[in-house]
């Protein structure tokens, strides 16, 4: 457990990158089409490298289940990572980057689609959390109004379950049979058909990306396409008999809160949060320890 919750932590660091870069891009201009499709655009060639020697196992298991693996790998990758760039038109990166820790509480309440109870005591600590995202967003309300709060939260929240649900849902369908490479590399080929639909409509309602979202955008692929995502699903690997533990280690990425907020403040000179956004900060990290401790008993 104490391996997974430090892969957790780690790749938690390298997917704040994602909230930082993705409002810098909205902030010079650029599209969450191209945000989004771009990211794995480039994750799919930076990967084939690492799975190449590997790869035979990860064709014949999708073409042994070509439906499922195309269906939850756009629902754990397509509509994760698009929600989620066009959250970040919509407010501070630290503040989309605390609203998506909704995910932990996603988690959990996934658990019985997957044959288990939900482990009541990871769901109150992580009501903790969803205490810290409310209070972020009647913060925000109060400054920019419901309209546009809710264009935050609501696709956030439609992110924050299908990020947990892809990934266990390919877990249960490749039974150990692939490592985090390989599936993330299957998962990642799979949900390429729906990038490049997406790109097709980036070109027609909004033309091509200029060349510093595409740079920024290959740096995204680089840390959090590949980086964090291998971190992330390692640890989640480590973990998956146990869904107390694997509660506990997606709630590690309740590091992005801080790591996001240190990230904005420095290189995009994001307002710093005021008392209430402090104390919803320190109920969301709360959440996460609590969580933490608990996975680990």
């Amino acid at each position: 457990m104490k391996k997974a919750f430090w892969y957790g932590i780690v790749s938690s660091m390298f997917f704040a990158v994602t909230f930082v870069l993705n409002r810098s891009m909205d902030l010079n201009g650029g599209s969450w089409i191209w945000s989004a499709s771009l990211r794995y655009l480039f994750t799919l060639p930076l990967l084939l490298p690492i799975t190449l020697p590997k790869i035979k196992p990860v064709l014949k298991e999708i073409k042994q289940a070509p439906g499922p693996w195309l269906l939850w790998s756009v629902v754990g990758f397509g509509l994760f990572y698009a929600p989620l760039s066009f959250a970040s038109a919509f407010g501070e990166s630290w503040l989309v980057a605390s609203c998506w820790q909704i995910t932990i509480v996603a988690g959990v309440l996934l658990t019985p689609l997957f044959g288990q109870s939900i482990p009541l005591k990871s769901l109150g600590f992580s009501m903790v959390i969803l205490l810290g995202v409310f209070l972020l967003q009647t913060r925000q309300a109060a400054g920019v109004g419901w309209k546009q709060a809710l264009s935050c939260i609501l696709p956030v929240l439609v992110a924050a379950f299908s990020y947990p649900l892809g990934n266990r849902k390919m877990m249960a369908l490749c039974q150990g049979r692939l490592d985090t490479v390989q599936r993330v590399f299957g998962m990642t080929l799979c949900s390429i058909p729906f990038w490049l639909l997406l790109s097709i409509y980036g070109l027609i309602i909004v033309g091509p990306p200029d060349s510093s979202q595409t740079l920024q955008s290959l740096v995204v692929a680089l840390f959090s396409g590949v980086a964090a995502t291998l971190l992330f699903f390692k640890a989640t690997d480590l973990v998956r008999q146990n869904h107390k533990q694997l509660a506990a280690v997606e709630a590690t990425q309740s590091g992005e809160v801080l790591f996001t907020l240190l990230g904005g403040i420095f290189f995009l000179k994001d307002a710093v949060p005021d008392p209430l956004g402090w104390a919803a900060i320190a109920l969301v990290v709360a959440g996460m320890v609590l969580n933490s401790l608990y996975g680990s008993r």
